[in-house]
């Protein structure tokens, strides 16, 4: 398989200049999915699995799991900032830094699933609450140098969600896991 399918099985995320609301439900359907879909994906696997690299020079599926929680949970505080002031700036932060420190390395894949569950059933219960007009709130990516509304951000973390969950779904197919 070449790299650059191993490192986007569903492609590079591309924005829209405009999201539906069928297209805003969609995305915050697939944010709610994820933490089912690690468990029933996971659900079993020894160390050693979790312990292997999704693509030689990539995070294990341990580290792709918790930086799963890393992120939404900055994705969440993220949402409620925009909700609540007048765009924002975020604080970046170094996620591959993150991914390397000790927690991100061997702590228990529970410990980040139990966070996802719990902080995606919060942010989704806020995600779909909200009106055209707060989609349309922004935060200021310092980073990035842009203002991002929430409805781009929404779509791109549903895009995340898939993108990494696509990590481990592909490893364990081309490993013969799902068999298994």
């Amino acid at each position: 398989m070449e790299i650059e399918t191993l490192r986007y099985p569903i492609g590079k995320f591309i924005a829209s200049h405009h999201y539906s609301s069928s297209e805003m439900k969609s995305a915050i359907q697939v944010i709610s999915a994820l933490p089912s879909k690690i468990i029933n994906l996971t659900a079993g696997w020894e160390e050693s699995k979790l312990n292997t690299p999704y693509r030689d020079g990539g995070w294990t599926v341990r580290q792709l799991i918790h930086h799963l929680a890393d992120s939404h949970i900055n994705a969440y505080t993220r949402t409620r900032l925009a909700l609540t002031e007048e765009n924002p700036v975020i604080k970046p932060y170094d996620e591959k830094a993150w991914a390397e420190l000790p927690d991100g390395v061997s702590a228990p894949i529970d410990l980040s699933i139990q966070l996802l569950k719990y902080t995606h059933m919060r942010w989704v219960l806020l995600l779909n609450s909200l009106d055209s007009e707060q989609l349309q709130m922004t935060y200021f990516h310092p980073s990035h140098q842009v203002s991002v509304p929430l409805s781009e951000m929404i779509a791109q973390y549903a895009w995340h969600s898939e993108h990494h969950y696509q990590h481990m779904r592909t490893l364990a197919q081309r490993k013969g896991w799902l068999d298994a």
